[in-house]
């Protein structure tokens, strides 16, 4: 086994072992360093955004080329890039919370999952948002940066995570960032193709349910209006037999998103089902990733 590979299994052993810091997290490091430079640059164009995006991109992709490929460097961005261990530990806490019938602290406890008004959700919707989180996210924290990672070593592990940062950043829709966050948002939903659909194939493979996953992939998949996340939920509502989707309430902005799925809406016990499907797509993932760079 090569020391890339070596690295990414023991950065993934470290996720799991420690998940992410409270405090000076790599990534919230470079959050900072992006946010700084946006209030410097910032103008309401394509161009400019299109400009930051390749700057903050560009930079930590040349930082991550001239590390050495060696063990402990290529652990120490695995590690850093991955959000898996985290994402299941915030999942079972919400299935904690909704199982002691504790919605004041599941509303508290949403945002750490996801953007979505949490104020006036009842306990389905909250198990709803659970699930659709976990879905997405076990894409966008797991598999994709370890398929980046697969592909291009420690230079795709950072751009990777470089790119999905600075969409949740600008990448989404608003009067500031229709225009300046454009660039962001296609280069992420460009990064994000293909680990979604391996992270759709994985779920299914993971989850017992092969035919009926694929079935809810090829069907609804595309109903979403992510080009991405859609594959991942409707994976996930195939492999649960559950159906994803409805309203959600981003603070005053509504969102109507297509059902994917034909089973019943989710309950508080579809949580931990979920969070137990993301562990194990997450360790195919990785599984798969220490194979493509073992030489």
């Amino acid at each position: 086994m090569g020391e890339e590979a070596r690295g990414i299994a023991l950065g993934v052993a470290l996720d799991a072992l420690v998940g992410d810091p409270r405090r000076g997290h790599p990534v919230a490091l470079f959050g900072t360093a992006a946010g700084g430079l946006e209030r410097r640059v910032y103008r309401d164009s394509r161009t400019r955004g299109l400009i930051f995006t390749a700057v903050c991109v560009g930079s930590v992709t040349a930082l991550g080329a001239l590390l050495p490929r060696k063990t402990l460097v290529t652990a120490a961005a695995t590690w850093a890039v991955l959000g898996g261990t985290t994402l299941a530990r915030e999942g079972a806490a919400m299935a904690r919370h909704l199982a002691d019938d504790d919605l004041a602290a599941a509303r508290r406890r949403l945002p750490h999952l996801c953007g979505r008004d949490p104020s006036g959700l009842g306990e389905d919707e909250l198990a709803r948002a659970t699930v659709e989180s976990l879905a997405e996210n076990t894409s966008d924290a797991v598999v994709a940066p370890l398929f980046w990672g697969a592909v291009a070593g420690v230079p795709g592990l950072l751009a990777y995570r470089a790119i999905n940062t600075l969409d949740a950043m600008i990448g989404h829709r608003s009067p500031r960032y229709e225009r300046f966050g454009w660039a962001a948002a296609r280069l992420d939903d460009a990064a994000n193709y293909v680990p979604a659909r391996l992270t759709g194939l994985l779920t299914a493979l993971c989850s017992g349910r092969v035919r009926p996953t694929l079935r809810a992939v090829f069907r609804y998949g595309s109903r979403h209006p992510s080009p991405n996340s859609g594959q991942c939920e409707a994976a996930f509502a195939g492999a649960l037999n559950v159906t994803l989707g409805g309203v959600n309430d981003y603070g005053g902005r509504l969102e109507h998103r297509p059902e994917l799925g034909d089973g019943p809406r989710p309950t508080k016990a579809d949580i931990s089902r979920a969070v137990t499907l993301t562990r194990r797509v997450a360790w195919a993932a990785a599984a798969l990733a220490v194979l493509a760079r073992r030489r």
